[in-house]
């Protein structure tokens, strides 16, 4: 579109018609804003013929919710075009993995009988579909990185505080959903703070595995699968991975992020959890770049719920935390639904997280 030889309004057309082919099926999607995303287009065309350099001309993108759209000032400056609002979890949901679109309830798009996961989950499902090459999500306890390893795309949770965030409690942090690590860092290009960090990432770097953080139960299938995508990270010469003289263990957050998350609350406890994890966390990151572990503890569950083991097993300590961390997809499982590997960097580092991903993608070290 830069090079004028498509036009924003027709690639916006396409994505319209290709969502409402779609969506009555998938249900990814809240609210669809035809006309408005025509016109937006148009005047994204309109600008890239007058000499404007925007590095998101006409890109359609997908914003997390009814409310996505007041985040998503940077992207449309940038040139990228709104066209509609992705499903959320419906009022009163007891699980925070289910999505409720207009056509109802979302469904994972490698198996209609799973859920995508959440709660950005329409997010990930336009994505994962190809309805949108960008979405847009929130990521409070692992709702942009569960539903990316769910679906298979990737997910990006940047450093907590780096962004303006609704939530008050400081857990969440914004995100992105995406086909590829190149246009994740497209997103981020797009959104980054003021001297956030550009410092280049010479591959490899240094990683540590941990199935488990320590506290976590995940099934024997998902540690596989991540060990796996890890191996073939190290193999590709993107990792180097490491054995610490102890094994990382943290904290079970659950605990601490429950007691965040409920006003009135006695939070003495959560601060000790934090800071007795900020410690462990400090320490593995004096002696490497980057920490690898599954993204889920399960793979995607039914409809009806999770059961007795939350989704958020591997990923809620990094939002106590605040550190950035990324899900790529790792592989497919016997149920044919897929895993993801995630990484998590020290406060800032999203651009090494990204560099890896890409890198790897390239080198065709992911799944």
């Amino acid at each position: 579109m830069r090079g004028r030889t498509l036009r924003a309004v027709d690639v916006v057309a396409e994505a319209l018609e290709r969502i409402g082919r779609a969506d009555p099926v998938l249900c990814a999607f809240l609210e669809v804003w035809a006309e408005d995303a025509l016109r937006r287009a148009g005047e994204v065309d309109a600008r890239v013929a007058a000499g404007e350099r925007l590095p998101l001309a006409g890109v359609p993108v997908a914003v997390k919710g009814r409310h996505g759209l007041r985040a998503a000032g940077p992207l449309l400056a940038a040139g990228g075009v709104a066209v509609g609002a992705t499903s959320v979890p419906g009022p009163g949901t007891p699980w925070q993995t289910w999505g409720l679109g207009a056509h109802g309830r979302t469904v994972n798009p490698w198996r209609a009988d799973r859920t995508p996961g959440g709660s950005s989950a329409g997010a990930a499902v336009a994505v994962a579909a190809g309805l949108v090459p960008l979405a847009t999500g929130s990521d409070g306890a692992g709702s942009v990185r569960i539903p990316a390893a769910w679906c298979a795309v990737v997910g990006l949770k940047i450093t907590g505080g780096s962004l303006p965030s609704r939530d008050r409690t400081g857990l969440a942090a914004p995100g992105v959903l995406a086909r590829t690590a190149a246009d994740a860092a497209a997103w981020w290009a797009a959104v980054r703070p003021a001297g956030a960090d550009r410092a280049p990432a010479a591959l490899p770097v240094s990683a540590v595995w941990s199935p488990d953080l320590g506290f976590a139960r995940p099934d024997p299938e998902q540690v596989a699968l991540a060990r796996s995508a890890a191996g073939r990270l190290a193999d590709a010469g993107t990792v180097r991975l490491v054995r610490p003289s102890r094994p990382p263990a943290l904290l079970d957050p659950a605990p601490a992020w429950s007691a965040l998350r409920t006003p009135g609350a006695d939070r003495s406890g959560a601060g000790r959890v934090r800071a007795g994890n900020d410690r462990r966390l400090d320490a593995l990151f004096a002696g490497a770049d980057l920490l690898l572990t599954p993204t889920t503890p399960t793979a995607p569950h039914g409809h009806e719920g999770p059961g007795d083991r939350y989704s958020t097993a591997l990923t809620w300590a990094f939002n106590v935390s605040g550190h950035p961390a990324l899900s790529v997809p790792a592989g497919f499982g016997a149920d044919g639904c897929p895993a993801g590997l995630q990484l998590v960097a020290r406060h800032g580092r999203e651009d090494l997280l990204l560099a890896v991903a890409r890198e790897a993608e390239r080198r065709g070290a992911t799944a």
